[in-house]
Parts: C-alpha cells; structure tokens; sequence
C-alpha cells in the first residue's frame, strides 16, 4: 500500500484496502482474546496471594469482558460466506390484510431502521410506494456498514402480525402478512458484465412516480423500471426527482439482485449434495410470528426462540433473534 502506484487503479487498490480491514477486523479481537488470557492468568496468581474484594472484582470484571469479545468473535465466524461482509439492500413487501398488511410494513420498516441506527449504522431509503389509507405498499432500505448482509440474511422471508386492528370499528382481531427480503449490496469490485443497452438483456419503463412525494414527482415521468429478461428480475425506483439518478440506483439494485440469485443458486446447489431441503426465499414460508393478542410474544418458526416482550423487538432489539438464526443455519449447514 505504500507503494507510489498503489492507487494507480482506483478499484483494484480499493478491493485491497477493503479486504485488509476485514482481515483485521478479524484478528483484532483474536488477539485481544490472547492478550485477556494471558492478564487473566496473572490475576490469577495475584488473587492466590491477595484474595481482596478489589482483586475479585477485577478479575469478575476481565472475565465478563473476555466473555463479550469471545461472543463477537464467535458471531464474525458464523457469518464466513464471501458476501457477509457487504452492506445490504432490506425489500419489504406489505402481503395479505388490507390496510392492516400495509401498516405492518410500515412497522417492520421502522423496526429495521431502528436497529440499524441503535448500531450505528448508516440507512437510505432508496424506495417507498405509501399506501392509502395508513402504511406502505413496499420499500428498500440501504443499510450500511461491516457485516450488516451477514447479520440481516436470515431475516428474508414472511413475517406475520397478529393483533386486533386498529382499523376495524368492532375491534376484531387481524392476521396481517408482509414480506422481507435482503440483498448483499455489492462493493466497487464486484463487476457483473451487463449490456444495458440490450433491449434482448434489458428492458427499461419510464413512468411518473406515484404516492406522497410532492407535486414535482407526480407530474414529471422519473420512475425507472428495469427489466432483466433472462431472469425475468425486476427493480425500480421512483424516490428521487432526477430520472439519471434513479436510472443509477435501479442498475446497483438489479446488479444486487444478479448476485443474489447466483448465491441462492450456490447454496441450493450445496443443500442439494447434502440432501437437505432448499430454503425458502422471499415471498416463501413464514419465518417469525409476531403475536399482539391474545397472547404476546414473538417466536421463530426456524429456530424456536420465543419472547414474551414483542414491543422491544418492534423496536428493533432483534439482535437476539439474529444470533440464533446463525446458530441455527450453521448447526443446519454441518
């Protein structure tokens, strides 16, 4: 890196870059757990010689900090597949349930953005079509920062509300369904060889954007559509006034989503040998119930972890339910 051409071409030198800091990322905390072991065993001689409170509580205080980066280095090495690493696009889709599904899109968005922003995080709204009367219709989240697709990945599925609506005058109770999906946000180094230009490869609709967004977007055509025929994958955009800029952000989502389809192509390939069954992506089996009333708790379907408080979690504590799809999927994978 010191070298006087090293940035002579700009995204290999990146690639490099980026790929040092996930190296140290990973050894930091492996030699902070040696060099905690290590002034572990020299407490404890101290306190065979100095049994004092003020030593105890020392050697408590190492022990819960040894435990902690024990426990994040434990993570980082479940989330070992190449694109972990990667920021990561969140797609939520409000499923069956009316105006119900639409509001428990608008709840899991806010989840999500909150989460993201407890960890520092950085988060734009790339994409939101409102709905009616209350709620969205669908929206992409960007979220940015180390790890965050590796963290996010076990969340892509169908996620389920049950609580009494408060949109039905009798107060019923109402089952609403909205769908989540999560795409590895690729880095500069990452190239997939598209002619956009094809119409054979791409087809692009232009349109006006639609829902809350001023006067402005409503009366000038800067939605972008685009179309990958092979795959048949679509994405759009209408969140931003400049039809260039929107155009940009379709391409990055779309390259995204090319990624995604050769990796849940990789992983069905590799379920496959193993005799295993091929998960089920967006739009597939519910992965987590989220139950207001009668009862209240949350419960993953996968791994079986239920919580009594689903308020916390609305709010974005889900850090919790996270670890245990990982633990999960790798106990799954072995």
């Amino acid at each position: 890196m010191s070298a006087p051409d090293f940035w002579d071409h700009q995204e290999k030198a990146q690639g490099l870059v980026t790929e040092l800091r996930n190296v140290n990322g990973s050894l930091k905390p492996l030699q902070e757990l040696i060099d905690g072991t290590e002034e572990l065993a020299v407490l404890r001689e101290f306190l065979a010689e100095d049994d004092s409170s003020e030593s105890r509580d020392e050697m408590v205080g190492l022990l819960a900090s040894l435990q902690e980066k024990f426990q994040q280095v434990e993570l980082k090495a479940m989330m070992s597949r190449p694109e972990d690493p990667c920021s990561a696009y969140l797609q939520i889709q409000a499923g069956e349930g009316g105006t119900d599904a639409s509001d428990w899109a608008a709840m899991l968005l806010r989840m999500y953005t909150r989460w993201a922003e407890d960890r520092g995080f950085e988060t734009e709204l790339i994409e939101i079509s409102e709905a009616e009367e209350a709620g969205i219709r669908n929206a992409t989240l960007a979220i940015r920062g180390e790890y965050v697709y590796g963290l996010l990945r076990g969340e892509t599925g169908v996620h389920r509300l049950i609580r009494i609506s408060p949109f039905d005058g009798a107060g019923r109770r109402q089952t609403s369904f909205a769908a989540v999906d999560v795409i590895p946000e690729p880095d500069d180094t990452i190239d997939i060889d598209i002619n956009w230009e094809d119409p054979k490869i791409i087809r692009e609709d232009i349109f006006r954007a639609s829902g809350a967004g001023g006067q402005h977007v409503n009366k000038t055509s800067s939605a972008i559509r685009l179309t990958h025929l092979p795959t048949n994958t679509v994405v759009q955009c209408q969140n931003e006034r400049s039809q260039h800029k929107n155009r940009s952000w379709c391409r990055k989502m779309l390259v995204a989503k090319l990624l995604q389809l050769e990796t849940v192509k990789r992983e069905n390939e590799a379920a496959h040998k193993r005799g295993q069954k091929s998960k089920i992506g967006f739009g597939g089996e519910t992965i987590r119930n989220y139950v207001l009333n009668p009862e209240q708790f949350v419960k993953d379907t996968r791994t079986n972890l239920k919580v009594g408080t689903p308020m916390p979690v609305l709010d974005g504590r889900i850090d919790e339910f996270l670890e245990a799809y990982l633990r999960w999927d790798m106990a799954e994978s072995a």
